[in-house]
């Protein structure tokens, strides 16, 4: 599937909470005592608890969050990647 559809997927009211779970990941990154393999973790259950507190507990918010969190860290690592390959 591609990115492009998963983004039309995510209501525009939340598009702050995916700038929210890319800074949180981003200071969770650059923390030393947090492991990698827990920040997508912690960035989706941000995601799901803001998208629970905008729009209540039913399944859309759940649904929601995860998109938000899964966006998230896929533009952190398609901005990673990219900068990657312009420097080799």
């Amino acid at each position: 599937m591609e990115w492009n559809a998963i983004f039309n997927f995510i209501d525009p009211k939340l598009f702050i909470v995916v700038v929210v779970c890319w800074v949180i990941g981003y200071i969770l990154k650059r923390t030393p005592s947090v492991p990698d393999w827990c920040i997508v973790y912690v960035v989706t259950f941000v995601a799901v608890i803001l998208a629970i507190w905008m729009f209540g507990w039913n399944p859309n918010s759940l649904i929601q969050g995860v998109l938000c969190g899964a966006f998230s860290v896929y533009g952190n690592q398609l901005v990673k990647q990219a900068k990657k390959g312009v420097d080799e």
